[in-house]
């Protein structure tokens, strides 16, 4: 019985630890909170299933569909974002079958180091105006909010979140959203811009509201290389968790495994309506905080998730949150986003002297920032989507070692 109740109190810290940043992805695409917290929740007991209950891993909801719901839902509205996203799992489905067929060799052929990192930089990049306008109180080119006091709360959110991100230690350095977000809060609250309202008349316990997909193969088109990105980012979350507790994952339960439950999870959430999910950097960091490696305890943290679902009131507090505090941490959010692109590029050590790699770099760049869009008919492609077709296509059309980068390092050599 004991051991139960532990494993439950150290399912409730999982859960506290990614938060945070579970629910801001909902709040800042328009999404349901309590679909977001149901998807993580469903999700991560799908992955445990698919993978045998033998991986401490959690999943909530991705950073880097934030922008292009933000787009689909603007463009073919709710139910054909809904199916985009639940098409979006099938990536997933495709990245573990060529992992399963021929290893990490071909993944790494197609998707190498100079394709992911501008891709991964636009994630953050193309939803900077966003974050801008969030913070100025801004939406739809109306002022919603004062400038003034906009521009205070979400400098007092981001401050909070820079500070616990920087200064804080043990557990607390792994909150620094949720920190944020709380304290920028309070600041609204003091400041009369928080509606209790909505809160009071909410009811304890309330069914979310379910929306029924729509069939919309543009939308699915969109949004299936979006998911090229948070795959990769899985490998790299399974392989983190695995430099933790010592075991190898990527044999046992297998890639491919661990890439179907995460799949899986996607596409509940999409039918949903919450956010895609994947694996947390948080988690993982709690994880090797506590040294907790049971995969039981994301099963409670699972599970917390479902039951917080339900909780109305609680759904009614979280809609409740001035927009400019969420600009706030949405102006650091973004930007990390792009910096984990460039380290990406850092870290491989991708030779910008050699011209087929600042070729491929900067169409990305411009094309992500710039919203190209590419139409035929009723189809359109724009944002990370396109991005991500572009860097692969020119990453297997154009030669490997360009006559002019040779000639360069044969000059050097004279």
């Amino acid at each position: 019985m004991f051991q139960h109740v532990k494993q439950a109190v150290s399912g409730a810290q999982i859960l506290f630890v990614a938060f945070g940043a579970l629910v801001l992805v909902p709040l800042l695409t328009g999404l349901n909170p309590a679909m977001a917290l149901l998807g993580a929740g469903v999700g991560t007991l799908l992955f445990q299933l698919i993978t045998g209950f033998s991986v401490p891993i959690f999943l909530g909801s991705s950073f880097a569909f934030i922008g292009p719901i933000i787009y689909s839902m603007q463009t073919w509205g709710m139910g054909a974002t809904m199916f985009g996203l639940f098409c979006a799992g099938f990536m997933y489905f495709v990245v573990a079958a060529i992992v399963r067929w021929r290893g990490m060799a071909l993944v790494n052929r197609l998707l190498p180091p100079v394709v992911i990192g501008p891709v991964i930089m636009i994630i953050g990049l193309s939803v900077a105006g966003a974050a801008s306008n969030m913070a100025m109180g801004r939406a739809g080119g109306a002022q919603v909010m004062p400038y003034e006091s906009s521009l205070l709360l979400a400098a007092i959110s981001l401050t909070t979140t820079i500070v616990v991100s920087i200064f804080a230690r043990g557990m607390f350095r792994l909150v620094p959203i949720l920190a944020g977000v709380t304290v920028g809060y309070i600041a609204a609250a003091f400041m009369g811009a928080v509606d209790f309202a909505k809160i009071a008349n909410a009811p304890w316990f309330a069914i979310p509201e379910f929306h029924s997909p729509e069939v919309n193969w543009a939308a699915a088109m969109f949004m299936l290389p979006v998911a090229i990105a948070p795959a990769i980012e899985h490998i790299g979350g399974v392989m983190a968790i695995g430099g933790v507790t010592g075991k190898d994952y990527t044999k046992t339960p297998g890639l491919h495994r661990t890439l179907a439950g995460d799949g899986l999870g996607v596409c509940f959430a999409g039918l949903v309506g919450g956010p895609p999910v994947t694996t947390y950097a948080e988690v993982t960091g709690a994880v090797m905080i506590t040294r907790n490696f049971n995969p039981r305890i994301m099963t409670w943290a699972a599970l917390f998730a479902i039951c917080m679902a339900f909780f109305g009131k609680f759904n009614a507090l979280l809609q409740s949150i001035p927009m400019p505090v969420m600009g706030g941490i949405m102006v650091l959010l973004f930007g990390t986003i792009a910096s984990i692109g460039l380290k990406t590029l850092i870290e491989s050590k991708v030779d910008l002297m050699e011209p087929r790699n600042l070729v491929i770099i900067s169409v990305v760049l411009t094309a992500g920032i710039g919203a190209l869009e590419l139409k035929i008919g009723s189809f359109s492609l724009v944002g990370v989507g396109l991005c991500s077709v572009l860097a692969i296509a020119l990453n297997l059309i154009l030669p490997m070692k360009s006559a002019a980068h040779e000639g360069i390092v044969e000059g050097q050599d004279v």
